[in-house]
């Protein structure tokens, strides 16, 4: 009895030990970090958000939405402003269809390009009664 104890032990003990002393492979990790996206054009981006948009339906999809399109490193198209100032209404939100402008304002480079969005967004402004920070009087 006891020698079958003590060689299952030893045949235990000799089998851990070649375990141990087989050769280890070496693990290799590759990352392939954004390879699977491709660079995405101005028109596909302003069509995606415009379709984002127009599917809205409550305030923390409208406000996530509007944070991941301002958060790229352009100023979104007009038609992107347009739906999105839509939806802000459709969801009857006022404050948010005012930070909208507020955000073209920190993206666009100078004055003129803001004067050029206001300019041609005044038509809806005035049908969905929005009107932004300065002439609020802030």
């Amino acid at each position: 009895m006891l020698r079958v104890a003590l060689t299952g032990a030893i045949s235990r003990a000799t089998a851990r030990s070649a375990i141990v002393a087989a050769p280890r492979s070496a693990v290799v990790a590759q990352r392939f970090y954004s390879s699977g996206h491709e660079e995405e054009s101005y028109e596909s981006f302003s069509e995606r958000y415009v379709k984002f948009f127009d599917g809205v339906d409550d305030l923390f999809e409208l406000q996530r939405g509007l944070n991941n399109c301002f958060a790229y490193d352009l100023v979104p198209s007009v038609a992107v402003i347009e739906a999105a100032l839509k939806a802000s209404r459709r969801v009857n939100d006022f404050p948010t269809s005012v930070r909208i402008f507020e955000g073209i304002e920190d993206k666009v480079e100078n004055k003129k390009q803001y004067q050029e969005y206001l300019d041609e967004l005044a038509p809806l402004r005035k049908e969905l009664g929005i009107e932004t920070k300065n002439e609020l009087g802030f």
